[in-house]
């Protein structure tokens, strides 16, 4: 593999994904699949096909026919075609054909490159079935611009459930790569407490993290930082809400979600106080991790989302907590939240294999009290916890 590229994913990996979706896709007689992609927080589908992320805001748009080789548009010269060897070019592997637009989302009219070039590719499939991979994902100008073309008497269906419970279920290789990430955040979290002193503001906490994580390889990630005296609840915020001074005697909350070396996320959360935390905060971080608990022995293969949730939440009415109104657990891998999700919505039920985020998280008038960290199901149920740290508030005095 050619030496730029960080942690690639072996051939014999991607070829495991392609066999498995090929093999779905002759069964439901879908012909070829269409996904796109314009960042690697929450855009899997194409890192998973290609080992390639698409980043940046740029679209990569990635066809994948059920018996050849995937073409890729992605960010480049007017006219840029490559024609691929069979091995791949040390960058991308089972991919033919490269095209070249330089399309931007902040200029709406470019995307009609991205269309015309995406209409030659799946041209031998205008009388096909077509899979689209991620509605949210792609842009309505391109879909708009298909159907409305040389495509328009395709049958055109959503193969997203498909190819979401098959990459749900992690293979050895990915999840030796998710552990790996896991530690790396680990680290990143130690190296926060090495450093973290009065005066800063919760941006350099924020950035001691990720710089930490970027020299053991992490490739993207949100770090999620607030901090406010011992008594006043704060929820962590975005880089744009992380300009706070942290004082003596302050708690301070973060979240570390990002991807490790390849590309895999996980995610770890932790509050560490300046001083000593109130019996306020150790009692309610007692309630998270009695949650938590409650949470982990209903992870298992066959569970379904809404029983897990409403089951939460009924333990958590019992403790006069808040109850859970957003995402209690969810998937991870190439996606920063993945399928399945912990939710009264969720059609995907558990499976072994998968790896799981679980972060019980509520706020109170006097604190915000949460913990988060990965989980590997097993047949039996969870059978790992991926992260080393701690389960604790940090007391630096």
């Amino acid at each position: 593999m050619n030496e730029r590229v960080n942690c690639p994913i072996s051939t014999t990996e991607l070829e495991r994904r392609w066999s498995l979706v090929r093999a779905a896709m002759m069964a439901q007689g879908v012909d070829v699949l269409l996904m796109q992609a314009n960042n690697d927080f929450m855009g899997g589908y194409v890192k998973w096909f290609t080992d390639v992320p698409a980043t940046n805001g740029y679209p990569v748009t990635v066809i994948f026919p059920r018996n050849a080789p995937m073409s890729v548009i992605a960010q480049g010269a007017f006219g840029l075609v490559r024609e691929l060897p069979p091995e791949g070019d040390g960058l991308r592997r089972g991919v033919s054909h490269v095209y070249g637009s330089p399309s931007y989302a902040s200029a709406g009219y470019t995307a009609a490159a991205d269309a015309a070039l995406a209409e030659a590719a799946l041209a031998p499939f205008a009388a096909g079935t077509i899979g689209i991979l991620g509605r949210m994902s792609i842009s309505h100008a391109t879909i708009e611009d298909l159907k409305g073309g040389t495509l328009r008497d395709a049958r055109w269906v959503d193969f997203s459930d498909t190819v979401d419970q098959i990459k749900a279920v992690k293979s050895a290789e990915e999840i030796d790569q998710m552990r790996a990430t896991a530690r790396m955040q680990d680290a990143c979290w130690q190296a926060v407490l090495d450093a973290i002193r009065p005066g800063m503001r919760d941006i350099e906490i924020a950035g001691i993290a990720e710089q930490a994580g970027r020299r053991m390889g992490s490739e993207q990630g949100l770090f999620l930082c607030a901090s406010a005296p011992v008594g006043v609840s704060a929820m962590f915020g975005n880089r744009h809400q992380q300009n706070r001074v942290i004082q003596k005697g302050d708690y301070v909350t973060l979240l570390i979600e990002s991807s490790g070396a390849g590309g895999f996320y996980t995610e770890i959360g932790r509050t560490a106080v300046l001083g000593r935390a109130s019996q306020e905060m150790q009692d309610e971080y007692a309630v998270v991790l009695e949650a938590r608990r409650f949470t982990l022995e209903r992870l298992k293969p066959g569970a379904d989302g809404k029983s897990v949730w409403d089951a939460y939440n009924h333990f958590m009415r019992g403790k006069g907590r808040p109850e859970e109104r957003r995402l209690h657990c969810h998937g991870q891998g190439y996606d920063m939240v993945e399928r399945p999700l912990v939710r009264f919505d969720e059609t995907m039920h558990l499976g072994a294999d998968m790896v799981l985020a679980c972060h019980p998280t509520y706020a109170t008038a006097g604190t915000f009290s949460w913990i988060c960290d990965n989980y590997l199901i097993g047949q039996a149920g969870v059978v790992e916890r991926f992260h080393q740290t701690e389960e604790k508030i940090f007391e630096i005095v």
